[in-house]
């Protein structure tokens, strides 16, 4: 790259930043240092927090844009996708009628895509996270090998069957460190969680005062309870009657993830499935932002679908998790400029563990993993489709991608390793960029130091 493309590519990243974050970054700076700071630890971390910068690439006009060319049709191109689908997006959840699943997780950017763009994204995370282990790409080529046939197979599965959602990665199902993550799960219990964040007084719980804790003024408190109530009529009727719904508290939180930088945020408590103490739940209520995909797409159906971003977040939460968290809605609050601002409300859970990729370094281990996370990407696809509960993707996303692939499984493998190869380069050298410009100041709202 001569001095010229790194400068050009420079300003590519600083400017994709900006369009997707420039709001949030002035309402919280603070934030957004911290979160570049994360950012600048390793190139995964920085691949983590630029879902916007990848589909910027893989869009029209992007330098990778058409890398799926011969894989897409009309209607693959336009099926629900995870939409930041990188290795360390899956993990645990205790589903709806009471399992313990593994799967993909955090559906903040949720929307409507090629179903390639999954695969990419996941394949050059994968790329990356080996490369950091010092993998050697002849370990990279067999694991992503692995995760594409694997997504096939799973695939062809569902064009067999007639129920999509019987398949689950389960304590029955999993090996190696899925089901290590599973077995976590279930050791955690409620009552230690609720005991990590709340105390009890005159025999009722209220959050802890704690870092990351905010107390709310009347009005604002008022507003957050009146939300809640709009919450819960968007909740199926079957699920209306499960707890009492009862507030015993809210307060503003902040802390979260590398993706939710300058999202304001909510933890609400409510009286859990009966009065006794030990079992009282905990609601998170975020802020929904601007999907990474959406940028790209140019679809009219998706843009009048939706109420607002917490609106689109739970249905394409919903669409993609064949029983979803139970308490997952939505709602909005009053923005600075008059309008409604949405938020997504789901259930902080207890059994919520996340895939640990540092225990996980051997060839022979990671052999293991990754086909199971093809596995589970393509449930989350072929589940989002014309059998569930929403009609905004009306097609058979099974029999949609399985046309697309065809008998072409290895042609397939080798364009997904060609592109996980070219883009964790990418994403390394990007990642140097990105550090480069951060501490030159070129990011105006968010100073390094």
């Amino acid at each position: 790259m001569t001095d010229r493309d790194q400068g050009e590519r420079a300003d590519l990243i600083v400017t994709t930043l900006l369009e997707a974050f420039e709001p949030l970054m002035v309402a919280d700076p603070h934030g957004f240092r911290t979160k570049f700071r994360k950012m600048a630890r390793d190139p995964f971390a920085f691949y983590r927090g630029t879902a916007c910068l990848f589909y910027a690439d893989v869009g029209e006009g992007g330098r990778f844009a058409g890398f799926d060319a011969d894989w897409v049709d009309e209607e693959s191109s336009r099926v629900w996708i995870q939409g930041d689908l990188h290795a360390e997006n899956f993990g645990t959840y205790l589903d709806a009628d009471g399992r313990l699943v593994f799967d993909v997780n955090d559906f903040d950017e949720a929307y409507l895509g090629h179903w390639t763009w999954d695969l990419a994204r996941f394949v050059a995370s994968l790329a990356l996270l080996c490369w950091q282990k010092a993998l050697p790409d002849d370990v990279i080529d067999a694991l992503v090998a692995a995760y594409v046939r694997a997504y096939a197979d799973q695939v062809e599965h569902y064009r067999e069957v007639a129920d999509d959602t019987g398949w689950a990665l389960t304590l029955d199902t999993a090996e190696g460190a899925v089901l290590d993550s599973l077995h976590r799960a279930k050791l955690a219990t409620r009552f230690a969680m609720l005991e990590s964040m709340t105390v009890v007084e005159d025999h009722a719980r209220r959050f802890a005062d704690a870092p990351g804790v905010r107390r709310l003024d009347d009005d604002e408190a008022g507003r957050v309870r009146d939300a809640f109530e709009r919450y819960r009529r968007t909740l199926p009727e079957r699920r209306q009657d499960v707890v009492t719904f009862d507030v015993l508290d809210a307060v503003g939180r902040s802390g979260f993830g590398i993706g939710s930088a300058g999202l304001p945020a909510y933890s609400i408590l409510i009286e859990g499935f009966t009065q006794a103490l030990d079992n009282d739940v905990v609601l998170s209520m975020k802020q929904g932002n601007v999907a990474a995909p959406s940028r790209v797409v140019r679809d009219e159906r998706g843009y009048g679908y939706f109420d607002h971003h917490g609106h689109r977040t739970a249905i394409s939460q919903r669409a993609l998790q064949a029983h979803a968290d139970r308490f997952l809605g939505w709602t909005s609050l009053p923005g600075g400029d008059g309008g409604d601002v949405g938020y997504v409300v789901s259930e902080v859970s207890p059994y919520e563990a996340d895939l640990s990729w540092g225990e996980v370094s051997e060839p022979d281990d990671l052999a293991v993993l990754v086909p199971q996370l093809g596995r589970a990407t393509a449930k989350i696809h072929c589940v989002a489709d014309t059998e569930s509960d929403q009609d905004l993707v009306t097609v058979s996303v099974e029999e949609a991608v399985g046309r697309c692939i065809g008998g072409e499984v290895d042609a397939l493998v080798e364009v997904l390793t060609s592109f996980a190869h070219d883009y964790a380069h990418r994403a390394r050298e990007d990642h140097q960029l990105f550090v480069d410009a951060f501490r030159g100041g070129a990011f105006e709202h968010v100073a390094p130091a």
